[in-house]
């Protein structure tokens, strides 16, 4: 794949949303339609090309973050596919520390959703500017409308409407783009041929709300462009572009793009959108770094100084311990030496032995890494998520990333005896890849735990184990030991009265 020649031309970005809401059939299309992958995947079928664990294909839902690069207007979009339900929240919460910018997808039908909040809070937590695209608009009672209010409601966000879709009432589905003023369907097999149009006057005049909502929102942010639409003046395309870019990076603005990835419609609209609106990576503020004797110092992606990395992810490709990683500042070779101080305050040098180009399942060698690329690491035993790789000499440590506590825990152990040693091997692993997962022993029970997320966060890390390890565990309930105690001084009268005696030995007084 082409490289582009400018940070300015690239693009590194996320889908989140609720569970089911179809982040990866939307990014199945991206790759479809940006030709990164010569065929559809669809997530019902198990062939998806980002859903690539053996879980994943089986159970229909994303379980970790996968990582892919799509070319876009002489662009390259760097796209990481995020999970949605809220077990593997982690994996949304370190992916997008490393992004500059995320499309979050919506329900037609069901809008905003509990999870939809959750990622939100994510997006809001790291200043992330953002997309929404509101998918499954051909199903019934799907609601573009609905969906911009509650966005407005329950997110406290101002939704700009861009390509508003429509299923019924103008032939075949299409989108009206509302800065071009043109009605785009999408025909060929696969939705892949881009037909535009210029709106009809009829379907324009319905459509006077969103329009005038867009250009107000864009008058927000540009003083000629106000006077303009005041006067009633149609501003021109490229005026309200640059207003809602403007707005859209300080965080204030949120365009708004409607369709069905299932049925192929408006997601070139979209790709547009994220090369119109969402930030290259000199467009972000810098990152700020901490040094040993306690000062800072601000890390400006692609400047000038030595080597700065965020290790985000630690993975088990093949049984082998890989790390991913995002380089801010300087290059990374193959076969440098990396210096970073972990978690428990520890400083360590290690060298990054190889280093890999990633495709969801798929790597590929590379010579060196540049800033603002996501690379896979290989070689590095010690470097876990959220440590900063420097270069030897010159230690900075970038903002840590939060891990959840577990809210849930099985009791396990080994379904053969001779199996305990291989067992706490492969827990060992597997807890260094997800740091919400933690392997406990019970002083009072004695029982081995592990605690995670929820039971579909243990169960798919049980089946992984089984699978990738062919370690078979049997779980159950932890026990629960219970104590009584006197809490407090008491006085109480109690009156005791012997047993009658049994009948035998009762006095016999007719005797007498």
């Amino acid at each position: 794949m082409k490289k582009p020649s400018r940070l300015s031309h690239v693009r590194n970005i996320g889908v989140a949303a609720h569970v089911d809401a179809g982040k990866t059939t939307l990014t199945e299309r991206i790759l479809f339609y940006t030709g990164a992958s010569y065929k559809i995947g669809e997530v019902h079928d198990g062939a998806a090309h980002m859903d690539y664990l053996a879980e994943e294909q089986r159970h229909g839902i994303t379980i970790t973050s996968a990582v892919t690069k799509a070319p876009w207007r002489d662009h390259l979009i760097q796209l990481v596919d995020t999970p949605g339900h809220v077990d593997f929240t982690i994996e949304v919460e370190r992916a997008m520390r490393v992004q500059d910018g995320c499309v979050l997808v919506l329900d037609g039908v069901r809008g905003v959703e509990p999870q939809t909040e959750t990622v939100w809070r994510q997006r809001t937590r790291f200043n992330l500017p953002a997309l929404f695209f509101v998918n499954k608009m051909d199903r019934p009672g799907a609601d573009f409308k609905t969906c911009l209010a509650a966005i407005r409601s329950r997110l406290k966000a101002e939704p700009v409407p861009i390509a508003v879709p429509l299923t019924e009432g103008a032939g075949s589905p299409c989108v009206v783009h509302l800065i071009d003023r043109t009605r785009i369907r999408f025909t060929g097999e696969q939705g892949e041929v881009v037909e535009a149009e210029p709106c009809p006057d009829g379907l324009w005049e319905r459509l006077a709300p969103e329009r005038e909502a867009l250009a107000l929102a864009a008058a927000e942010f540009d003083e000629d462009l106000a006077e303009r639409v005041l006067s009633g003046e149609e501003p021109a395309p490229a005026a309200l572009r640059a207003a809602i870019r403007a707005g859209t990076l300080a965080g204030r603005l949120f365009p708004c793009y409607g369709g069905s990835a299932l049925r192929n419609l408006g997601v070139q609209p979209l790709l547009d959108g994220v090369l119109d609106f969402l930030p290259a990576p000199p467009d972000r503020p810098p990152a700020v770094g901490r040094r040993p004797d306690g000062s800072t110092e601000e890390v400006i992606l692609g400047g000038d100084g030595p080597l700065v990395a965020l290790a985000f992810k630690v993975q088990l490709w093949d049984g082998r311990r890989h790390v991913f990683a995002r380089i801010y500042r300087n290059t990374l070779h193959a076969g440098d030496t990396v210096e970073f101080v972990g978690p428990d305050g520890v400083t360590r040098r290690e060298q990054a032995a190889r280093l890999f180009e990633v495709d969801a399942g798929k790597k590929a060698k590379l010579d060196r890494a540049e800033p603002g690329q996501i690379v896979l690491i290989a070689g590095l035993r010690f470097a876990t998520t959220g440590d900063t790789l420097c270069a030897p000499g010159h230690l900075l440590g970038l903002e840590r990333i939060e891990a959840r506590d577990p809210v849930l825990g099985l009791a396990i152990e080994p379904a053969a005896g001779t199996e305990e040693e291989k067992l706490l091997e492969v827990l060992g692993k597997v807890a260094q890849e997800d740091p919400t997962l933690r392997v406990e022993e019970d002083p009072e029970t004695g029982q081995r735990l592990l605690r995670g997320m929820g039971e579909l966060h243990l169960q798919m890390v049980l089946e992984r184990m089984g699978r990738e390890f062919d370690v078979h565990v049997r779980t159950g309930r932890p026990a629960v030991a219970v104590r009584e105690t006197i809490r407090r001084a008491a006085l109480a009268d109690a009156l005791f009265a012997p047993p009658p005696l049994p009948d035998s030995r009762q006095p016999d007084l007719m005797a007498r």
